[in-house]
């Protein structure tokens, strides 16, 4: 007979929710007294700790000097629209996806912009064969799919020497994989995800290749002034400076700066990129043990590090999205594990944030509360048959 006594042992921090993500390790709101609250974001204090925020960003992620850094509105999400209508139109495009945000840039492209595109979309768990893709064309992608826990293994695919523009959305990569910054002219992120920031704020990153498309086109369709990143047919470099284009949260920025402090003192993104690496491999181990449950990326070579996806392989699951459901909320219940379900539209499951502020014990902890609420459903499923 199974043993359903519960684990004695639950996480100290049970929050693994794939955003907003989980706080640095140790935090507290007192961390961020410096904030110049009260104050203008155009005063000399709040630019200051604006760019501060820039110059950590360019610190951590490695950025090359002429690559241009922006804290944009909107989270990751107005940062990649404000990309795809200020740069879009001037070349064929390529839309690639993955998973649900992947397609929703697909959407927006086809449907809002009505881009003649070429769309290239993988199922769950598969990842789009960028051999096929044809990079003299502007290329949007991301590269790892929140929802779907599947990721670039690498840039090699993409060509060094390219015509078109790569758009990438790097929003749960960004400080916890090794991003090819020679092979991406855009790239784009939240604070609300590895360094567990607030939302609302984005960032987007130009490189030199982009801030010329930027200079040169001007689009067919009329720009909100929320997406305008030039003016005269020249960048506006103020955005670059700390001079946001509305009025960010400086309570927000100065939580980014403590986590982005944090990031340093760890060993910058070397040291991230090991943490997070370390959490999914405790959710890959577990899977391998266990042959009811697996990862959702069909490759290991593409498994994402940070949203770790999970299905359950039992064959006497009948209700995949009521059995998923169960576990997630038995073990939200027990304090073991919050926010764990499936994204909705993805496949039914688990998906675990494994990304750079979670510890490493924690991940550890939490995987005999998953095997715990999967026997126990299981139990309830032999009774109520």
């Amino acid at each position: 007979m199974t043993d359903l006594t519960p684990p004695a042992k639950r996480p100290a921090n049970p929050r693994f929710s794939s955003g907003p993500c989980a706080k640095i390790p140790g935090y507290s709101l007192d961390m961020l007294g410096d904030a110049p609250l009260g104050r203008s974001h155009r005063a000399a204090v709040g630019k200051a700790k604006l760019r501060e925020a820039i110059d950590l960003t360019r610190e951590v992620l490695g950025v090359p000097a002429d690559y241009r850094i922006g804290i944009v509105p909107a989270s990751d999400t107005g940062a990649v629209e404000m990309a795809m209508w200020s740069l879009l139109g001037a070349r064929p495009v390529e839309m690639l996806a993955w998973e649900s945000f992947g397609e929703g840039w697909v959407t927006d492209a086809v449907k809002q912009l009505k881009l003649d595109a070429t769309v290239r979309i993988a199922p769950y768990g598969q990842i789009v064969d960028f051999g096929l893709v044809d990079f003299d064309k502007d290329v949007v992608f991301t590269w790892n799919g929140t929802t779907s826990g599947v990721r670039l293994a690498n840039g090699d695919a993409i060509p060094a020497h390219r015509q078109g523009l790569t758009i990438c959305d790097a929003t749960s990569a960004a400080f916890a994989m090794d991003l090819p910054w020679d092979k991406l002219d855009v790239t784009t992120f939240s604070w609300q995800k590895v360094l567990g920031g607030e939302g609302a704020h984005g960032v987007i990153i130009l490189s030199p290749r982009a801030v010329e498309r930027l200079e040169s086109y001007t689009p067919a369709w009329p720009l909100p002034k929320i997406f305008r990143l030039t003016a005269k047919g020249k960048l506006i470099e103020g955005i670059f400076q700390g001079e946001t284009i509305n009025t960010p949260s400086m309570l927000a920025n100065e939580d980014y700066l403590v986590a982005l402090k944090w990031a340093k003192s760890i060993g910058g993104l070397k040291g991230l990129i090991a943490r997070a690496t370390a959490n999914a491999r405790v959710v890959w181990d577990f899977c391998a043990q266990n042959p009811w449950i697996a990862n959702l990326a069909e490759d290991r070579a593409t498994a994402s590090t940070t949203s770790v996806c999970l299905k359950f392989t039992d064959p006497r699951i009948t209700d995949g999205e009521a059995f998923a459901k169960a576990v997630a909320k038995r073990i939200e219940k027990a304090g073991a594990g919050f926010d764990m379900g499936a994204y909705r539209d993805a496949p039914p499951g688990l998906r675990i944030w494994c990304g750079s502020t979670v510890e490493t014990a924690d991940v550890q902890d939490l995987m005999p509360w998953i095997a715990h609420a999967f026997e126990a459903e299981i139990a309830a499923l032999a009774e109520a048959a």
